[in-house]
């Protein structure tokens, strides 16, 4: 197997500092060595490979852009740098990364008690322990204000009512970060793994994302410890907070989704022969190639200012919408495209693009639809919430 360059026609490297290269090159070949081995046959089987999770925490990627508790406080381009190569690998792997760091770490890290950081984020950093989000609803998605889930005090603990539902990493998560009305505000609270009440169901029959584990996540007076409650967080605000966190990795992520069916797509068409040359000398192929190395490279630019207003404190949710809108949609159409021009091999295991084609449909629906961030979007350009 070739190992993976990367897709780079505005030279972005020289943007990039030396050790961004070198996180960068690190995971890919990670992902190369460890990964592409096995993912077809994780996802063929629809089961993660879990056993790449310890490599995970000893590369450092999980809550990389976090500051202490064991996490490697690496600047948003390294980080965005690390969620395009694994999700070259698959987004089900991206997925399991962002999570844990996006999703269970950044909330802890943020809201959460000193007691509570230091209990959790250490082992979640080094992939001795695995968490999960609990927002999404089975008839509450992009509308998580409507939830039902509830808690209620029960003087030394909250007592949890309800489900949720496309739970990334629920049935083998260690502790679930689950938001829930208390009192008719939406909080979060750590379930641990083992308590009364609480049990989770696998989610087949999936035909994306099958190298990620997805699970309903059941809460019936589950009853947790007053300590569990995140205290720094109160409303809606919370949870939004950590999908901003999440849609930055999604943003980055799809583009390595795009460059690797883009590199796939042009390798193949200049080796497959139809009509006595390489099927890349005509002009219609070329066209598909041209647009594809097109979008790419505007994703890439659109990421590299993200992470600077990132880091610099001014990226607003409305940045990162744009930027996961933009990303998602044009790595789904890329997708398309490479798998339109590998013909009949495009619907096979022996090329990636199906694959990814395949998860980009749940990219393009999770932590935000594409027509959802069309409206925060609409909203932003003209102070009207279409959405309400």
């Amino acid at each position: 197997m070739d190992n993976f360059e990367g897709s780079d026609f505005y030279i972005l490297d020289d943007l990039l500092t030396e050790e961004q290269r070198l996180i960068r090159d690190t995971v890919r070949d990670f992902v190369d060595d460890q990964i592409m081995p096995v993912i077809e046959d994780s996802f063929m089987n629809d089961r993660f490979p879990d056993q790449v999770v310890p490599t995970l925490g000893e590369l450092g990627l999980l809550g990389a852009n976090l500051e202490g508790y064991d996490c490697a406080g690496l600047d948003s381009t390294a980080y965005g740098l690390i969620m395009q190569e694994l999700e070259r690998g698959d987004s089900g792997l991206r997925s399991f990364v962002s999570v844990q760091g996006g999703l269970v770490m950044y909330p802890i890290h943020r809201y959460g008690s000193e007691e509570q950081k230091k209990k959790y984020l250490p082992e979640l950093a080094a992939g001795r322990s695995i968490g999960c989000f609990g927002l999404t609803e089975p008839d509450h998605g992009s509308n998580p204000e409507g939830m039902i889930t509830s808690a209620v005090d029960d003087g030394d603990s909250y007592i949890l009512n309800g489900n949720k539902m496309w739970i990334t990493n629920g049935c083998v998560a260690d502790v679930a970060l689950v938001w829930a009305k208390l009192d008719g505000r939406i909080r979060g609270f750590l379930v641990d793994k083992g308590t009364s009440g609480y049990s989770t169901t696998k989610q087949g029959k999936k035909f994306s994302l099958r190298a990620s584990t997805t699970s309903e996540l059941h809460f019936q007076d589950c009853r947790i410890p007053k300590d569990n409650i995140l205290s720094g967080a109160d409303g809606l605000g919370g949870p939004l907070s950590c999908l901003t966190q999440a849609r930055f990795g999604i943003a980055w992520g799809a583009i390595g989704s795009a460059m690797a069916c883009f590199e796939t797509a042009r390798k193949y068409a200049t080796s497959r022969i139809q009509f006595d040359k390489p099927i890349g000398s005509f002009q219609l192929v070329q066209k598909k190639l041209a647009d594809m190395l097109t979008e790419i490279t505007k994703g890439q630019l659109l990421n590299l200012r993200l992470s600077q207003l990132k880091d610099s404190g001014k990226m607003s949710a409305q940045h990162v919408s744009l930027a996961k809108r933009n990303n998602v949609y044009w790595a789904l159409e890329i997708a398309r495209s490479a798998r339109d021009l590998l013909g009949a091999n495009g619907i096979t295991h022996e090329y990636p693009v199906g694959r990814h084609m395949l998860n980009l449909e749940s990219v393009i629906t999770y932590e935000g639809t594409h027509d959802i961030h069309t409206l925060i979007l609409g909203h932003e350009i003209t102070g009207i919430p279409a959405y309400k």
